[in-house]
């Protein structure tokens, strides 16, 4: 697992690196609250979990969590602070940590934190399908592209779900308004055709890699998205 530690303590990052490399995970330090909203900014995680202080230089740990909850809300962060007042706590947690770990802390005690906030995300992405930096939750019937999240007609959801599941298969006309609508192909109908361009609007935003393909004469294709 990869883990971005945030933390302006060399000591601490150290003692964290040394611990996690021993229980085979690799880590990325950042000491700059400005920095660490950078990289939550970004589109892509290069990270499994964050291990946050709320106390750093620069952009306040509230802050760079809100940011990481809203470009990467799959990716569990557990705030570690010497703040270990109520109000800060309620805070971070309504600010969408999965976790609050009031320092001192047990080395032992925090690997058993991880563990139970990885597992709950990866109960969470059973619910979902997820192709590339695209994500559809099957229970909320809402899906999420580079951490945008993006709301859809019931028609649409079920379009995109189709898709979804058949990654980088071409899938004729008929084939999508038979699935979709449950309707025989009706020779002269675009109703695929204007519900893929709806879907087209919302999935795809400025810098971000078209994902329907239309293939002239055959149907579209899902091209998987990098992430």
């Amino acid at each position: 697992m990869n883990v971005l530690i945030v933390e302006d303590d060399p000591r601490i990052t150290s003692f964290l690196a040394k611990g996690l490399k021993a229980e085979g995970h690799a880590t990325i330090a950042v000491a700059d609250g400005d920095e660490a909203y950078e990289i939550a900014e970004m589109p892509v995680a290069d990270y499994d979990l964050v291990l946050l202080d709320l106390g750093l230089p620069g952009t306040h740990g509230l802050r760079v969590l809100e940011a990481l909850r809203r470009t990467h809300p799959e990716v569990p962060v557990i705030v570690l602070t010497a703040r270990d007042d109520l109000d800060t706590k309620v805070r971070g947690l309504d600010a969408g940590a999965a976790d609050y770990v009031t320092k001192p802390y047990a080395f032992e005690e925090l690997l058993a934190r991880m563990r139970a906030a990885v597992r709950a995300r990866d109960q969470a992405v059973s619910n979902q399908l997820v192709v590339g930096d695209l994500r559809l939750d099957l229970l909320t019937k809402v899906a999420w592209r580079a951490g945008r999240r993006i709301d859809l007609s019931v028609r649409e959801w079920t379009l995109l779900e189709y898709f979804m599941r058949h990654p980088d298969q071409v899938l004729s006309r008929a084939q999508i308004l038979n699935h979709v609508w449950e309707v025989d192909f009706e020779p002269g109908s675009n109703v695929v055709d204007v519900y893929v361009g709806y879907l087209r609007r919302k999935l795809n935003a400025p810098g971000l890699t078209p994902l329907l393909q239309a293939l002239r004469g055959a149907g579209y294709r899902l091209v998987p998205p990098e992430g």
